[in-house]
């Protein structure tokens, strides 16, 4: 975040501005008179001039400008041509120019942080200037982190949703064009869900959802279909785009069999709409995959059955095995010897009552385990506590019998030591 501090009267600076751009002369009896805008005016025309000067001296100058604009109370008059100008070419540096004026647009974009009506207004036009300015100087990285901020923003900003649809596919075409394909995917949702209940059958509605999906389709790291077929622009094309909606519903929770099924039904289909077969047979693959694990009780997946549900070779089961694990849709470990696939973790791709069934048996096996393992500790513990008071007997009757013994052999070693003792008479007193 970027700040500007600035000390003394807006006359001051405003007279300091103009003897730099050669104006003192034109601006003195204006800033006299108490002309603020005017003063502006003829400071903002001139202020291209600043393009061409050294950097350090483009970055202090551009802030005070920025400074003086933002002190008028018709800053939405004035600010725009400030913008202009900054996406214009920095002459005097061919290569930090573009960041030094983005980074002015930066301070303005920071400076209008203040909640008002117009600021709010004003924060989304000089973001708009933003995103473009990027998109036009490749610099996506300069902008990619404050990208998840946006629609927060707009909510705060209360932007309409025209305005918000624009942004968002100016986003998702700057991602694209930055081979950031799960940002664009993205923000074009964003952009769909703009579209309100009235809205979603329109031309423009259907169109963008027909993109949606097919970015969605042929990405070769998205496979939860889930939020494309949530949106309610795309559930419309079950009327306007019936056959794309049953691809997209095979992608979302069927398996190749269902997908072969619908290339014999629409037959020459993915050819007619130039999608890309290969990448279509490899993703649903995948998915099959993921759904024979997902369905697996035992979580062993034999090579044969793995082979017959994703239509190839034994041989390449292992291979298959390893690109369902680099696409994290599956966790677990190959057994060469048994010839089985050990499943640890998996998705699932749709979460239904079916699932749910799976879920409860999973559940009722666990706690089946669980109650065994307890009834096994629970007899152990039992068969330990049995042997400790057998030994702890045993213990004491050796003990008792030593005892014994060692009284008998004793007594029998005073009698010999000792003379027997004298009865007690009437002498004795």
């Amino acid at each position: 975040m970027q700040y500007v501090f600035v000390e003394g009267t807006f006359a001051d600076h405003a007279q300091d501005m103009a003897n730099h751009l050669n104006l003192e002369l034109d601006v003195k009896p204006l800033i006299e008179k108490g002309q603020t805008d005017e003063v502006l005016k003829k400071l903002i025309l001139a202020s291209t001039a600043l393009n061409s000067e050294p950097e350090k001296e483009f970055c202090a100058h551009y802030n005070l400008l920025i400074y003086l604009v933002l002190e008028s109370d018709n800053v939405g008059m004035l600010l725009p041509r400030v913008c202009d100008n900054l996406t214009k070419p920095i002459t005097s540096s061919p290569i930090n120019g573009p960041g030094l004026a983005l980074g002015a647009l930066t301070t303005i974009f920071n400076l209008l942080q203040k909640r008002t009506e117009q600021n709010n207004e004003l924060r989304f036009n000089v973001f708009v200037t933003i995103v473009r300015f990027v998109k036009l100087h490749g610099m996506y990285a300069d902008i990619k982190k404050c990208l998840s901020s946006v629609k927060g923003w707009l909510a705060l900003w209360e932007t309409d949703e025209e305005d918000q649809r624009k942004l968002f596919l100016d986003i998702a075409e700057l991602a694209h064009d930055a081979g950031d394909d799960k940002t664009s995917y993205q923000h074009v949702l964003n952009a769909l869900r703009t579209f309100d209940e009235d809205e979603v059958k329109s031309e423009e509605a259907q169109q963008l959802a027909l993109r949606a999906l097919k970015i969605a389709l042929l990405s070769a790291t998205h496979y939860d279909f889930q939020d494309v077929i949530a949106v309610p622009a795309i559930q419309t094309l079950s009327d306007s785009h019936p056959v794309y909606f049953e691809l997209l519903t095979i992608f979302a929770e069927k398996d190749l069999e269902d997908y072969n099924d619908f290339n014999d039904e629409h037959e020459g289909f993915i050819e007619k709409e130039h999608l890309d077969g290969d990448k279509l047979l490899r993703k649903i693959r995948l998915l099959t995959f993921t759904s024979l694990a997902a369905s697996t009780p035992s979580r062993e997946i034999p090579y044969d059955e793995i082979a017959k549900a994703l239509q190839i070779n034994a041989k390449e089961v292992e291979m298959w095995t390893i690109d369902v694990i680099r696409a994290g849709l599956v966790e677990g470990k190959l057994s060469q010897q048994k010839q089985v696939f050990l499943v640890h973790k998996t998705l699932y791709r749709v979460f239904g009552e079916k699932q749910w069934r799976e879920v409860g048996l999973r559940l009722k096996g666990w706690s089946t385990a669980i109650n065994n393992l307890l009834t096994v500790l629970r007899n152990g513990q039992s068969d330990v506590e049995a042997a400790r008071r057998r030994e702890t007997e045993e213990i004491e009757r050796r003990l008792a019998n030593a005892g014994m013994n060692e009284a008998s052999s004793g007594g029998g070693r005073r009698g010999g030591d000792r003379p027997a003792r004298r009865e007690r008479t009437e002498d004795d007193d």
